[in-house]
């Protein structure tokens, strides 16, 4: 049976004592003493080197270990949100302000700080953490409702039938045809009409908050329950946020984009 590594390192120090004392005494030849002392050495570093490699592979495997669960987070991410995937509108959001700012920030457009600083975000780090912070509030996942919103305002740059002054993030109430949908009177409540009104198509679960969102009674709860199914003409149910074509398949490719970034 082999022994522990920590007793055979002590037997080969002891050994070397007592060669070292009967080559004092004269009771080994010094040529025979050196030998074995020799030999007794390269056994101890042997031992040394035989726990660096233990401990090199300790090493490396945890590293494998851990490049494969990254390798896996973002396969997964990758599934969810791809044609065939289902990215859930609820749940515990996967990102942090200052992903959601830098996501922003890559489009290469101008945060408009001049205009939405009236509402209460000056700053588009001010902006993302609203839509955390609200996103939580209703256990939405944070990054559905910003690449939405991303989505219907063509990065905060508007231009449609929604003006920004009205602080309504995600077209609700608008119809097409000039329509300009709800308004509301500070950012923060633009962003929780939004959130609560993706709750409303999420589950049947009540809201946590006071609702702001004028249309929540009008939407067939828990319809669509997966960001792909937004859309009115992918929805099994025929329900959804929107008629346009590939409505959620659109969001969730942005959502792609955003998580596979920030994990890779």
């Amino acid at each position: 049976m082999k022994l522990p590594i920590y007793i055979e390192a002590a037997m080969g120090v002891f050994l070397v004592v007592i060669l070292a004392m009967a080559g004092r005494n004269g009771m080994i030849p010094q040529n025979q003493k050196n030998n074995v002392m020799k030999q007794s050495e390269v056994e101890q570093k042997s031992d040394s080197d035989m726990q660096n490699e233990k401990e090199a592979v300790a090493e490396e495997a945890t590293d494998s270990i851990e490049e494969v669960a990254q390798t896996d987070s973002v396969a997964i991410t990758a599934q969810m949100c791809s044609p065939a995937g289902q990215y859930p509108v609820m749940g515990e959001s996967v990102v942090t302000v200052d992903e959601l700012a830098d996501y922003f920030n890559q489009s290469g457009y101008e945060y408009p700080s001049e205009e939405l600083a009236k509402g209460g975000a000056d700053t588009i780090e001010t902006f993302c953490q609203i839509y955390c912070e609200e996103a939580e509030a209703e256990d939405i996942r944070a990054e559905v409702a910003f690449t939405q919103a991303m989505k219907e305002t063509g990065f905060l740059q508007f231009g449609g039938d929604v003006s920004i002054e009205q602080f309504n993030f995600a077209g609700i109430g608008t119809t097409g045809g000039g329509v300009p949908g709800n308004s509301y009177p500070d950012v923060r409540t633009g962003v929780r009409a939004q959130i609560q009104h993706l709750k409303a198509y999420a589950t049947d679960e009540p809201l946590n908050q006071t609702c702001v969102d004028n249309r929540y009674e009008y939407v067939k709860k828990a319809s669509a329950p997966y960001v792909q199914w937004l859309g009115q003409k992918e929805n099994p149910e025929g329900a959804g946020w929107a008629t346009g074509e590939n409505y959620g398949y659109d969001i969730a490719g942005m959502l792609q984009h955003l998580l596979l970034k920030e994990q890779g």
